[in-house]
């Protein structure tokens, strides 16, 4: 069983409603929604950040329970089609950010070694992911180092 650095085993999540089509209380333009996309993208929100906004606050007052199904494509494909889309993925760049405060954690702890087992871990999550997408979403080049995770975060 691959656990890959978690406490003891998962815990099941909901599953998206089996439907495919949108609610007819939610008849928001596709268009509109497009365009809120871009907008949130803009102001610097991820695409998980902009799929909860939509949820919640809506466009024009109108929720949005899933973007897929309202527009046909996934927040991350309106982002691309708009040239609005981060250089590099989202998870990757959350476990890099992560890894940067647990580094930086640990020059000021140095003898705290639950933290040091944990950017073991995470710098191992981030190096299995760079693999996942070397040569499609990011450069072929890639390699994970703290002072490259630094210099991506800043851009």
């Amino acid at each position: 069983m691959a656990r890959m650095h978690t406490r003891r085993r998962g815990s099941s999540g909901s599953d998206k409603p089996a439907t495919d089509e949108t609610p007819e209380w939610s008849d928001v333009d596709a268009e509109d929604i497009e365009s809120r996309v871009v907008e949130l993208a803009e102001q610097g929100h991820d695409p998980s950040v902009i799929g909860l906004k939509l949820r919640d606050e809506g466009v024009k007052g109108v929720p949005v329970p899933d973007v897929k199904l309202a527009t046909g494509k996934k927040v991350t494909e309106i982002l691309e089609d708009h040239d609005a889309g981060a250089d590099i993925p989202e998870d990757l760049r959350n476990l890099m950010s992560q890894a940067i405060r647990l580094r930086e954690h640990m020059e000021e702890n140095g003898q705290d070694h639950q933290n040091k087992r944990a950017l073991q871990n995470t710098e191992s999550k981030i190096r299995r992911l760079a693999n996942y997408y070397r040569g499609d979403e990011i450069d072929e080049e890639f390699t994970y180092t703290y002072e490259n995770a630094v210099e991506y975060l800043e851009e």
